[in-house]
């Protein structure tokens, strides 16, 4: 599983990439969530390095994540790193480009 790197590049940012047309990638990926995250409790984890993060389910997504509609159920308070995500970045891109990839041909 990816980790959401500190510094995202807002530059690059391709206006034709909307999450509304994305399987929701990045919540695949590890969420470290801050002391000033005010995140529901029973969302977060501690991983193997004693670091909070938002848990995954069995799936591999995000716990916080709407299976059916496949957006975030606590948007309003969603994790910092969540909320510097720029939809359509360089990252962003590369991280839906990966998991096609990895997933298109099942």
């Amino acid at each position: 599983m990816s980790t959401i790197p500190l510094q995202l590049q807002q530059e690059g940012v391709d206006a034709t990439v909307s999450c509304t047309t994305c399987d929701a990638v990045c919540c695949r990926l590890t969420v470290v969530v801050m002391p000033e995250d005010v995140v529901p409790r029973h969302l977060v984890e501690r991983n193997d390095h004693g670091v909070e993060v938002m848990a995954h389910g069995e799936d591999g997504w995000c716990v916080a994540i709407d299976p059916l509609r496949m957006c975030c159920s606590i948007y309003d308070q969603r994790p910092g790193i969540c909320r510097k995500f720029a939809m359509g970045s360089e990252y962003c891109r590369d991280e839906r480009e990966t998991y096609r990839t990895r997933y298109d041909h099942l």
